[in-house]
């Protein structure tokens, strides 16, 4: 059993630690043939790495990736892939005060309890630094996605209460050219307005993804546990930033009549998808639609109530290098889990049927 693990054919273990020496991410199961290159892998990790928004971590990462093994001349050899990144410019002493008080809203408590001891250091594990092995490890998922023609493209639709005036069908990677990745330019300017208000404040922000799947075949997931759309929620609640997943109509369906829930078929497909691409934990062929509530960061610099690891109460204001919200830079991480869990299901339709 590990809690490092994801995938059955498609397997991605990730590992270390944000002001570890490095972090990376350990592939098996990639098949042969594939084309792989650092360059592939690091556009991704580009669109996530610090210090290069506005309201961003300062922490100056290049997040520079190296492809250890399982390339062979630009292509993959269906051998394990392992891929490392860096920490080139970690500040411990910054966290040092940390040391015996847990941070509200962090992993600190929980993460003492499980294992009697932490690494206080911008949280160990626990930081989002370990999504840069996810961006990763979802660079190389895209390679046997992409065999199918599937395209996963992830945005912001909320920021901080504010939401974009449309969603889903006509958004494509052109009208994300900006610092949120956002499709609506005067959401942007009204998220970044709040973005430097609330860093005014010390406070942070949360905000919703969404993720949409073209070009997926139909048949992919289980028909019992590893349902498509449970897989999916699970790799993306993962993610240590999402506290609620949704899927097509989500949370509305509650307040449907079955006659405006179902999904009409018709000789040329789909009248509506409310089910967003799902039908009994298989993908029926429509895009699939995603979405995710990302929680605000908790690392802020008012004032909170906390206790020690001796149990007294104390109080607490961080500082540091931290976000102000964790969107721009979830965006690629939920791209990259969607991924993993495409690619993996894809080989596995592919080992299941002749």
């Amino acid at each position: 059993m590990s809690g490092s693990t994801i995938g059955t054919v498609f397997r991605v273990t990730t590992w270390g630690e944000s002001h570890g020496s490095a972090l990376g991410a350990v592939i098996d199961g990639c098949p042969p043939g594939l084309l792989l290159s650092e360059g592939q892998i690091q556009t991704a990790l580009d669109k996530r790495k610090p210090g290069e928004q506005r309201f961003a971590s300062p922490r100056q990462e290049a997040d520079h990736v190296e492809i250890l093994s399982g390339v062979f001349e630009g292509k993959t050899m269906g051998t394990p892939i392992a891929l490392l990144i860096r920490n080139r410019d970690a500040d411990s002493s910054a966290y040092e005060h940390l040391r015996t008080v847990f941070r509200p809203g962090h992993g600190d408590f929980t993460y003492y309890r499980k294992y009697g001891l932490r690494d206080h250091r911008g949280g160990g594990r626990a930081s989002g630094r370990e999504t840069a092995a996810r961006v990763a490890a979802g660079a190389v998922a895209a390679q046997v996605t992409g065999t199918a023609g599937i395209e996963v493209l992830a945005y912001t639709v909320a920021l901080g209460g504010i939401h974009i005036s449309r969603s889903g069908e006509g958004i494509h990677k052109e009208s994300l050219e900006n610092d949120l990745f956002c499709p609506d330019p005067d959401a942007v300017r009204r998220m970044t307005e709040r973005l430097a208000e609330v860093r005014q404040q010390g406070d942070t922000l949360g905000g919703i993804v969404e993720i949409v799947v073209r070009g997926c075949p139909t048949g992919l997931g289980e028909p019992v546990f590893d349902k498509m759309d449970a897989d999916l929620a699970g790799a993306l609640m993962s993610i240590g930033t999402v506290k609620g997943v949704e899927i097509g109509a989500g949370f509305a369906v509650a307040d449907l009549l079955g006659s405006e829930s179902n999904d009409p078929l018709s000789p040329g497909g789909f009248l509506s998808n409310s089910a967003g691409g799902i039908l009994a934990g298989i993908t029926n062929g429509e895009e699939i639609v995603l979405r995710v509530a990302c929680k605000p960061i908790p690392s802020i610099s008012r004032t909170q109530e906390t206790v020690d690891t001796e149990g007294h109460s104390t109080t607490l204001s961080i500082g540091g290098r931290h976000d102000i919200c964790v969107i721009p830079r979830i965006v690629p991480v939920c791209e990259a889990m969607v991924q993993i869990v495409l690619a993996d299901h894809l080989l596995r339709q592919k080992a299941g049927t002749l």
